[in-house]
Protein backbone atom coordinates (compact mmCIF):
# COMPACT_ATOMS: atom_id res chain seq x y z
CA UNK A 1 0.00 0.00 0.00
CA UNK A 2 1.45 3.62 -0.57
CA UNK A 3 -0.03 6.59 1.57
CA UNK A 4 0.69 9.89 -0.32
CA UNK A 5 -1.90 12.22 -1.33
CA UNK A 6 -1.81 12.34 -5.12
CA UNK A 7 -2.65 16.18 -6.64
CA UNK A 8 -1.32 17.98 -3.64
CA UNK A 9 1.95 18.82 -5.11
CA UNK A 10 0.94 20.30 -8.12
CA UNK A 11 -1.41 22.80 -6.59
CA UNK A 12 1.53 23.84 -4.12
CA UNK A 13 4.42 24.12 -6.46
CA UNK A 14 1.31 26.18 -8.34
CA UNK A 15 1.24 28.59 -5.38
CA UNK A 16 4.99 28.45 -5.04
CA UNK A 17 5.20 29.97 -9.16
CA UNK A 18 2.46 32.00 -8.43
CA UNK A 19 4.08 33.54 -4.94
CA UNK A 20 7.97 33.89 -7.34
CA UNK A 21 6.15 35.60 -10.18
CA UNK A 22 4.58 38.05 -7.96
CA UNK A 23 7.72 38.90 -6.77
CA UNK A 24 9.94 39.09 -9.18
CA UNK A 25 7.60 41.35 -10.96
CA UNK A 26 8.10 43.66 -7.95
CA UNK A 27 4.92 43.01 -6.15
CA UNK A 28 4.40 42.13 -2.44
CA UNK A 29 6.00 39.07 -1.28
CA UNK A 30 2.70 37.16 0.18
CA UNK A 31 2.46 36.78 4.01
CA UNK A 32 3.36 33.61 4.84
CA UNK A 33 1.41 31.08 7.45
CA UNK A 34 2.83 28.18 9.25
CA UNK A 35 3.32 25.82 6.52
CA UNK A 36 6.08 23.74 7.66
CA UNK A 37 4.27 20.34 7.41
CA UNK A 38 5.51 16.81 9.36
CA UNK A 39 5.16 13.61 8.48
CA UNK A 40 6.01 11.39 11.67
CA UNK A 41 6.44 7.08 11.17
CA UNK A 42 5.79 6.09 14.53
CA UNK A 43 6.89 2.78 15.77
CA UNK A 44 4.16 0.87 17.30
CA UNK A 45 6.36 -0.59 19.75
CA UNK A 46 7.05 2.66 21.45
CA UNK A 47 5.23 3.31 24.66
CA UNK A 48 3.04 6.16 23.83
CA UNK A 49 2.61 6.94 27.86
CA UNK A 50 6.30 8.08 26.64
CA UNK A 51 6.47 9.45 23.36
CA UNK A 52 6.99 12.84 23.56
CA UNK A 53 4.73 13.05 20.38
CA UNK A 54 1.84 11.80 21.82
CA UNK A 55 0.32 15.59 22.83
CA UNK A 56 0.75 16.30 18.97
CA UNK A 57 -2.02 13.85 17.66
CA UNK A 58 -4.44 16.09 16.65
CA UNK A 59 -2.07 19.20 15.63
CA UNK A 60 -2.50 20.10 12.14
CA UNK A 61 0.46 20.06 10.68
CA UNK A 62 1.41 16.81 12.01
CA UNK A 63 0.44 13.60 9.83
CA UNK A 64 1.21 9.95 12.13
CA UNK A 65 1.61 6.89 10.12
CA UNK A 66 1.84 3.60 11.83
CA UNK A 67 4.98 1.30 11.20
CA UNK A 68 4.06 -1.72 9.54
CA UNK A 69 6.57 -3.75 7.74
CA UNK A 70 4.37 -3.78 4.57
CA UNK A 71 3.61 0.06 4.25
CA UNK A 72 4.97 1.95 1.42
CA UNK A 73 5.18 5.38 2.58
CA UNK A 74 5.16 7.99 -0.01
CA UNK A 75 7.90 10.78 0.97
CA UNK A 76 9.14 12.42 -2.09
CA UNK A 77 11.64 15.24 -1.85
CA UNK A 78 11.08 15.25 2.21
CA UNK A 79 13.35 16.31 4.70
CA UNK A 80 14.59 13.22 6.48
CA UNK A 81 16.30 14.28 9.92
CA UNK A 82 18.97 12.01 10.26
CA UNK A 83 22.01 12.69 12.17
CA UNK A 84 24.51 12.24 8.86
CA UNK A 85 23.27 14.37 6.74
CA UNK A 86 24.06 18.20 5.48
CA UNK A 87 23.00 20.66 8.19
CA UNK A 88 19.28 21.97 8.14
CA UNK A 89 19.31 25.70 6.41
CA UNK A 90 16.71 28.38 5.24
CA UNK A 91 17.21 26.49 1.80
CA UNK A 92 14.85 23.84 3.22
CA UNK A 93 11.99 26.54 3.93
CA UNK A 94 8.67 25.16 2.28
CA UNK A 95 9.48 21.07 2.38
CA UNK A 96 7.54 18.99 4.38
CA UNK A 97 10.07 17.40 7.32
CA UNK A 98 10.52 13.01 8.08
CA UNK A 99 10.83 12.07 11.19
CA UNK A 100 11.10 8.75 12.39
CA UNK A 101 10.20 7.98 15.47
CA UNK A 102 11.46 4.86 17.30
CA UNK A 103 14.62 3.67 19.04
CA UNK A 104 18.02 4.29 17.18
CA UNK A 105 17.91 0.77 16.26
CA UNK A 106 14.69 0.37 14.44
CA UNK A 107 15.42 2.85 12.25
CA UNK A 108 16.89 0.89 9.06
CA UNK A 109 13.34 -1.26 9.34
CA UNK A 110 10.98 1.62 9.33
CA UNK A 111 13.54 4.11 6.37
CA UNK A 112 13.09 0.64 4.30
CA UNK A 113 9.27 1.59 3.96
CA UNK A 114 9.59 5.19 3.02
CA UNK A 115 9.14 5.75 -0.47
CA UNK A 116 11.10 8.46 -2.60
CA UNK A 117 14.31 10.32 -2.69
CA UNK A 118 15.16 11.93 0.59
CA UNK A 119 16.95 15.14 1.88
CA UNK A 120 19.19 14.16 4.84
CA UNK A 121 19.39 16.98 7.04
CA UNK A 122 20.65 17.04 10.47
CA UNK A 123 19.93 19.55 12.83
CA UNK A 124 22.68 21.79 15.22
CA UNK A 125 24.08 21.22 18.14
CA UNK A 126 21.25 21.26 20.76
CA UNK A 127 20.67 19.74 24.14
CA UNK A 128 18.19 17.36 25.10
CA UNK A 129 16.25 17.47 28.32
CA UNK A 130 14.67 14.30 27.56
CA UNK A 131 15.42 11.83 30.71
CA UNK A 132 16.03 9.11 28.46
CA UNK A 133 18.26 6.04 28.87
CA UNK A 134 18.90 3.07 26.40
CA UNK A 135 20.02 0.13 27.90
CA UNK A 136 19.96 -1.97 24.43
CA UNK A 137 21.49 0.85 21.81
CA UNK A 138 23.94 3.80 22.71
CA UNK A 139 21.71 6.86 22.19
CA UNK A 140 24.21 9.75 20.04
CA UNK A 141 25.20 12.53 22.54
CA UNK A 142 23.44 15.44 20.07
CA UNK A 143 19.97 13.14 19.96
CA UNK A 144 16.91 15.16 21.25
CA UNK A 145 13.87 13.75 21.84
CA UNK A 146 11.24 14.14 18.67
CA UNK A 147 9.04 17.24 19.81
CA UNK A 148 11.98 18.69 20.26
CA UNK A 149 13.73 18.13 17.35
CA UNK A 150 10.22 19.46 15.13
CA UNK A 151 10.55 22.49 17.19
CA UNK A 152 13.93 23.17 16.42
CA UNK A 153 12.75 22.86 12.44
CA UNK A 154 10.59 25.30 12.72
CA UNK A 155 12.50 27.49 14.98
CA UNK A 156 15.60 27.05 12.07
CA UNK A 157 13.19 27.07 9.27
CA UNK A 158 12.01 30.60 10.35
CA UNK A 159 8.80 29.25 11.52
CA UNK A 160 8.64 28.99 15.37
CA UNK A 161 5.34 27.35 16.47
CA UNK A 162 5.79 27.30 20.49
CA UNK A 163 2.36 25.08 19.75
CA UNK A 164 4.58 22.26 19.20
CA UNK A 165 5.77 22.44 22.76
CA UNK A 166 2.55 22.82 24.58
CA UNK A 167 2.30 19.42 26.32
CA UNK A 168 6.07 18.51 26.87
CA UNK A 169 7.05 18.17 30.46
CA UNK A 170 10.36 19.24 29.79
CA UNK A 171 9.66 22.31 27.50
CA UNK A 172 11.09 24.97 30.08
CA UNK A 173 14.30 22.50 30.53
CA UNK A 174 14.74 22.27 27.04
CA UNK A 175 14.17 26.32 26.23
CA UNK A 176 16.67 26.71 29.05
CA UNK A 177 19.63 24.33 27.65
CA UNK A 178 19.15 26.14 24.03
CA UNK A 179 18.93 29.75 24.59
CA UNK A 180 18.97 29.92 20.85
CA UNK A 181 15.41 28.48 19.94
CA UNK A 182 13.99 31.33 22.73
CA UNK A 183 12.64 34.40 22.21
CA UNK A 184 10.73 33.33 18.69
CA UNK A 185 9.77 36.24 16.48
CA UNK A 186 5.84 37.07 15.98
Amino acid sequence: MTIGVEGERPLAFQRILEQTRVFRLGGARPERSMSIEFQILRDPRESTKKCSLTPLRNHPQVNFTRYRPDLELSAPNHIFLTPEGEELSAADAGRKVLLIDCSWRRVPSLLSTVRGPLLPRRLPVFHTAYPRKSSTFEDPETGLASVEALYAVTVLLGEPDPTLLEGYRWRERFLELNPSLQGTPQ
